[in-house]
């Protein structure tokens, strides 16, 4: 069904050059290869492929970041209580960033001025999950914007005109997209969330000219398909597994790494029984067919909500002697894990959080389960707590210190579990966790040593957080926190250097890039858009 969008484009201000303006042209497949050696830019969700969130930047450092002072504040006008979550993209003099309900702006990365908005006029009914919107991915002379509403839509960089709008799924059904996507070579790959309403997750990959569908991987395999085995009876039709957060990409090996969420019903695993394969996992596909290559799940038949949607960082080093392409990941279970990004073997796992469902993980990567830890009717105190030891919360990789940068969220939760009939379009979890009043709860980052999982230091927060980090040449780790405070960390020792009160909860990770000489950094807040450089 057709529904109307609405544009709001301001009069284009960038038929002259904007100050900071570059001649470069075109977004090409071979810049976002390469974006690390353009540092006035910020060309993908996560800085570069490997999903490492560093910059080799370091202007701003541990000597001077206590000059760091706010520089332009753009207002969204958006409420607060809508979630804040974009990563904005800086390409050529313009900020590109999303706002909840798909609103999309174009900004003067030197002012914050608007040279054009977007506004998409929404469906009535609730979608999933949250009116949130992670950011914009660019190729050519497009920005590609995944929708609530399930479309996918292009418009032109520099006018914000919808070039091109598909529709991906039904939204009726429980189908939403709220991550950036993803652009590998001359494909826009885009996964979809809905695992909390019972659909059957997959990843998408489009024409970036014309918006056609080149390949879609189902995440829960079909009748007769390899994996179909896990699924109890046609639970496989509902059986959730989404796609929500954006993947990672090797160009060298030429594999798309792409996880995905828990299985559906949520915490009622009883008519779903099996592994339930792909959920809970990291799969390896071809970006050229779609075809899976190989699939790692870190939590097989997951009750509590687990998804490994968390970033899977791509990383190359020294381990056991030999030099090894790796996959490491923070997990929503509590468990942090090192794999063969080659082959998908199994190489490491350690606990990051406090955990009580399982006394470790096996010599082939399975978790250990321990008896009487599922979600009852009467509720059981289990950790992590729903929201996990780790969620969607940028991890950052220095190559400097060696380092690996993560969030970890420390709660636990009463889970409860009873039977629900599926209603298409509404929640369907089994029940719902609850975390107790008296529950003891707070939010860490850890620099972890990636081969071993070892910590090194620790920073702590007074309540979990979902915002992540970002790190730089400068010796600094980025971070924000719920109280509103955008803090500057010691890479080498975790200690506080600065710190600057935004006014609302941070809920997503800082960039950084450079304006002609000078360092700026970009954060989301509230409903605002905060950038800061060095006070001369």
């Amino acid at each position: 069904m057709f529904r109307a969008l609405t544009i709001f484009v301001i009069p284009l201000l960038i038929l002259f050059v904007v100050p900071g303006f570059s001649e470069a042209g075109e977004v090409t497949s071979e810049r976002l290869l390469n974006a690390l050696d353009e540092p006035h830019n910020w060309l993908h969700y996560r800085g570069d492929y490997s999903g490492r969130n560093h910059r080799p930047l370091k202007q701003i450092n541990k000597e001077n970041v206590n000059r760091l002072q706010a520089q332009w504040v753009f207002q969204t006008g958006v409420g607060a209580a809508a979630k804040f979550e974009t990563v904005p993209l800086v390409v050529d003099g313009i900020m590109y960033i999303t706002a909840p309900y798909n609103n999309g702006y174009a900004l003067d990365v030197n002012t914050g001025r608007v040279l054009w908005r977007y506004q998409r006029k929404l469906p009535e009914q609730s979608l999933c999950c949250g009116p949130i919107n992670r950011g914009f991915a660019m190729l050519g002379d497009k920005v590609f914007m995944a929708t609530l509403d399930s479309h996918l839509v292009a418009l032109d960089r520099m006018t914000g005109n919808v070039i091109w709008d598909i529709e991906r799924a039904d939204y009726r059904q429980g189908y939403s997209s709220t991550g950036a996507p993803l652009v590998v070579k001359d494909k826009v790959i885009i996964g979809t969330g809905g695992g909390e309403y019972g659909v059957r997750g997959f990843l998408d990959a489009y024409d970036p000219e014309t918006g056609k569908r080149l390949w879609r991987f189902w995440t829960i395999p079909g009748p007769g398909e390899p994996g179909s085995e896990t699924w109890l009876g046609d639970s496989w039709k509902t059986g959730g597994a989404p796609t929500w957060m954006t993947g990672t990409y090797d160009p060298e090996l030429d594999l798309l790494y792409w996880c995905t969420g828990n299985p559906a019903p949520d915490l009622n695993g009883e008519t779903r029984l099996g592994d339930n394969l792909y959920s809970a996992s990291v799969v390896a596909l071809d970006p050229d067919t779609g075809k899976m290559k190989w699939y790692f799940q870190f939590t097989p038949h997951d009750v509590h909500d687990w998804d490994a949607n968390e970033v899977p960082v791509l990383l190359d080093l020294e381990m056991e002697g030999k030099q090894k392409k790796l996959l490491v990941q923070s997990n929503r279970n509590g468990f942090y894990y090192v794999l063969d990004r080659e082959t998908g073997e199994f190489l490491h796992a350690n606990q990051i959080a406090r955990v009580t469902w399982a006394s470790g993980i096996s010599p082939d990567g399975r978790p250990q389960v321990l008896p009487n830890t599922k979600p009852t009717p009467e509720g059981n105190r289990q950790c992590p707590g729903m929201g996990g030891g780790s969620n969607w919360m940028a991890p950052s990789y220095n190559p400097g210190t060696g380092l690996l940068y993560i969030v970890v969220r420390e709660e636990c939760s009463k889970y409860y579990s009873s039977e629900q009939e599926l209603e298409p379009g509404h929640f369907w979890l089994g029940s719902f966790p609850q975390i107790t009043p008296d529950e003891d709860t707070w939010g860490v980052v850890k620099a972890l040593e990636p081969t071993s999982g070892k910590v090194k230091w620790e920073f702590k927060f007074q309540t979990p957080t979902w915002a992540g980090t970002l790190s730089t040449a400068g010796g600094l780790v980025f971070v924000g926190d719920m109280e509103g405070y955008l803090t500057a960390l010691d890479a080498d020792t975790g200690k506080s250097l600065w710190r600057f009160q935004t006014g609302a909860p941070i809920v997503t990770a800082p960039i950084t890039y450079m304006i002609g000489k000078k360092q700026y950094l970009a954060i989301a807040a509230g409903s605002a858009l905060y950038t800061f450089a060095l006070n001369n």
